[in-house]
């Protein structure tokens, strides 16, 4: 898997469990990039000694010791930082919550894949340490955020919106697109976009060059967090970077890319489900809908 993000496009469905432990956890470790960010939010990070390599805010997360990523958690390395509670989504659930059990580690279990889900989890972080109050605001905070977008867009064309959430750096092969469900897709609705979303089991789906001509969308999202990093070339320590719209160029039949319309988006905030999908849909709606912000707001 290329990111924290593919990995957790495969794996849905698991459900949530509770933290077992009677007392406020006094030493909490994050295995994925949005819960840190909730735990931020609600203020415990202070409480946390150990996060996933994925994580990046906040910034005191470079002081801290890693433990794996989503799928090869380093399980010798959590057990020896003596956590009082782990904190993972339902996507890593298959792999780690076991042997946590085993262990005796508490472990609290979220669902992060709509934006009622989102809500949900941070309440459930906020009560699992002790910050009822402080997740309660912050779920305000992200209803009011997402409210005014709506409000901005309200009554506006709506153009037919595809979020491609994943694909092999440098190419269009392994595309992946949000589909129903996905927090994503909401967040194009918020923004006042008609989200394209392929049927599919679940919340993301892989997509063909040749479907993704078919569907002819208005505008394109591209969301792709690796796209922007240098890759390094193995065997000659070279780094690439590529250039996200002339990787788009090769479908120039396609609307969004014949009018200029595709727009890279490598705000890590924009892909963890979390407090900041209010930033998320803001963002959406300036590409969207232009006209609807003056240069001051944007």
């Amino acid at each position: 898997m290329r990111s924290w993000f593919v990995g957790t496009l495969l794996f849905l469905g698991i459900g949530s469990s509770a933290v077992k432990a009677q007392t406020l956890p006094e030493r909490i470790i994050s295995l994925s990039p949005n819960l840190t960010e909730m735990i931020w939010g609600v203020g415990a990070f202070d409480r946390v000694v150990a996060v996933s390599e994925f994580c990046g805010f906040p910034p005191e997360v470079e002081k801290l010791p890693r433990v794996g990523g989503w799928q090869n958690t380093n399980l010798e390395k959590v057990a020896s930082l003596r956590p009082d509670l782990v904190v993972l989504t339902e996507a890593q659930a298959p792999f780690v919550k076991d042997h946590l059990d085993g262990l005796g580690i508490p472990a609290l279990v979220v669902r992060a894949q709509s934006i009622g889900d989102i809500k949900s989890a941070i309440v459930q972080v906020g009560r699992a340490v002790g910050r009822d109050a402080e997740a309660s605001r912050l779920v305000a905070e992200l209803d009011a955020e997402l409210e005014a977008v709506r409000r901005l867009t309200a009554g506006l064309a709506r153009p037919r919106v595809l979020c491609v959430v994943d694909r092999l750096p440098g190419t269009l092969r392994d595309l992946y697109v949000a589909t129903s469900g996905s927090f994503f897709s909401e967040l194009v609705e918020i923004a006042g976009g008609e989200p394209l979303t392929p049927p599919a089991n679940h919340q993301y789906t892989k997509l063909s060059m040749e479907a993704m001509v078919s569907m002819d969308p208005e505008v394109i999202l591209d969301i792709v967090q690796s796209a922007s990093a240098p890759t390094i070339i193995i065997g000659t320590g070279a780094e690439l970077a590529e250039d996200p719209r002339a990787v788009w160029s090769a479908l120039g039949d396609v609307r969004a890319v014949r009018n200029g319309r595709v727009y890279p988006m490598n705000d890590l905030s924009l892909v963890h489900p979390s407090q900041f999908v209010g930033r998320a849909a803001r963002r959406f709606a300036e590409v969207i809908h232009p006209e609807a912000f003056s240069d001051s707001e944007k």
